[in-house]
């Protein structure tokens, strides 16, 4: 894990029915669970893509099998390794004036990446990028209808769009592998998951603009104007996961506490849900950004970890941002 990353413990979305809260687990490395299955009694199997940006290592710990994204660096065609350790390297690349450019899973990726998992005879559920920032929720419905054209009789595949990026359908992908510890039908999980999604808030932040308008998420002008003016987005997503500026303040300071205020506004059952905050290299901001909202809210615990190489491409480093459960999302923007 990355060295930010300190004691956590994860706690289930407040106020649902079908899945209980974890216990405390003083002192522990990194998430757990409360209760854990054998392998043998699971119900279906959860994967993920490596854009949610949650370290490799807890994945396999709660057996969610993690699809590779490409991307290409200096000429290279690479695949994220979800390699915590390797990110501060990644960015400083960035900063030397490395453009890295990510590519979608397609389909022969996701049939080839599926294939070996359905002869375990279970269901599969997979929580993808969201639609709205990326085609590759697209290339999985595809691939797991053409799986299913190949063998009928195979499991089925259940491909949900998060309707989120980073950390936040990580978030859902640990749900996942909650309620099927707990015994939950694939039918079960994913009903959740597509009534639960909007109710994750992502709010992100960031001063390195220039980042931004490379890789397209902001005009040249206002890049420049910004930059200028130290004029700073608060980014969200909409309900179907469509970036947007929410607000623009001048200064972090300003745009941090008007964050905190949002929160407030829009978190709940603080104290009994895991804050996760994620980051582009600012480790120490980071941290200081997550315990001012721990303290102030009185959530039960603050999981930090990085933003991985796809979000990163795009984001670059300088970015950080929050996700919690809350009101649900419920602005739809013209896209």
């Amino acid at each position: 894990m990355s060295k930010t990353d300190g004691p956590a413990t994860l706690t289930a979305a407040p106020k649902q029915s079908i899945i209980v809260t974890y216990h405390d687990i003083s002192q522990c490395q990194g998430l757990q669970f409360a209760k854990k299955v054998e392998t043998a009694t699971m119900k279906y199997i959860v994967t993920t893509d490596s854009g949610c940006d949650l370290p490799l290592s807890l994945l396999q710990e709660h057996h969610i099998e993690a699809q590779m994204f490409p991307y290409e660096l200096d000429g290279q065609t690479l695949h994220d390794t979800m390699r915590q350790e390797d990110l501060h390297h990644f960015y400083d690349r960035m900063r030397a004036g490395a453009s890295p450019k990510t590519s979608q899973i397609n389909p022969q990726e996701f049939m080839e990446f599926w294939t070996p998992l359905l002869r375990q005879g279970l269901p599969i559920v997979h929580i993808s990028l969201g639609s709205g920032v990326s085609g590759t929720w697209n290339n999985g419905v595809l691939a797991a209808s053409l799986l299913h054209e190949k063998d009928p009789s195979a499991p089925p595949i259940h491909v949900v769009d998060s309707t989120l990026n980073s950390v936040g359908y990580g978030m859902l992908s640990l749900d996942a592998a909650r309620m099927r510890d707990q015994g939950a039908t694939a039918e079960e999980c994913v009903a959740w998951l597509e009534a639960n999604r909007v109710r994750v808030n992502p709010w992100m932040l960031t001063d390195e603009l220039k980042y931004l308008r490379r890789s397209g998420r902001c005009s040249r002008a206002s890049a420049a104007i910004g930059t200028a003016l130290h004029i700073l987005p608060i980014v969200n997503m909409d309900a179907t996961g469509h970036l947007f500026v929410q607000e623009r303040l001048r200064g972090m300071s300003k745009t941090i506490d008007r964050v905190r205020e949002i929160v407030g506004q829009s978190v709940e059952d603080a104290a009994h849900q895991t804050l996760f905050i994620c980051h582009s290299d600012i480790p120490e901001q980071a941290r200081q950004f997550g315990e001012q909202l721990r303290s102030e809210f009185g959530f039960r615990d603050v999981y930090y970890t990085y933003i991985g190489v796809i979000i990163g491409a795009n984001c670059g480093p300088g970015l950080m941002a929050s996700f919690y459960y809350g009101k649900p999302r419920t602005i739809w923007t013209e896209q």
